[in-house]
């Protein structure tokens, strides 16, 4: 099981998004924004294995949730969503920060696969998921 904090401005795809992760074992918690989770990052002292995050969102955008979660927590994992071809383009120049880019609207099928995937990575490099 992994400690999850999802940040999505949509309510019923963040709903869904936690449903599907809790359904499949792991901690979740979420955010209505980025400044949002960014809070929510330094009251947990950064206590999570994986941040998902919209890039497209008010407050703070997932871009720069992600350099800031980044900086601050080195080993979360970060996985991006974005339903927007350009906030794609945008997301590449950050490959060195995040896992990987989920094009919306995807399935619960790979949600669950893109995070199961990115949790295997962390687990090979030697850093350990919380159980």
């Amino acid at each position: 099981m992994a400690r999850i904090l999802i940040a999505e401005d949509e309510e019923a795809l963040r709903a869904m998004c936690a449903r599907a992760l809790s359904t499949a074992g792991h901690e979740v918690k979420t955010a209505c924004d980025g400044g949002d989770a960014l809070d929510v990052l330094q009251r947990d002292a950064g206590r999570f294995d994986l941040l998902l995050t919209d890039i497209r969102m008010p407050v703070m955008d997932g871009i720069a949730l992600a350099l800031a979660a980044a900086r601050d927590y080195p080993e979360l994992i970060i996985l991006l969503m974005t339903g927007y071809a350009d906030q794609r383009e945008r997301a590449h120049g950050l490959d060195a920060l995040i896992h990987d880019v989920i094009a919306k609207p995807f399935t619960l099928a790979v949600l669950r696969g893109a995070v199961e995937e990115a949790l295997a990575v962390k687990t090979r490099s030697g850093a350990s998921v919380r159980s």
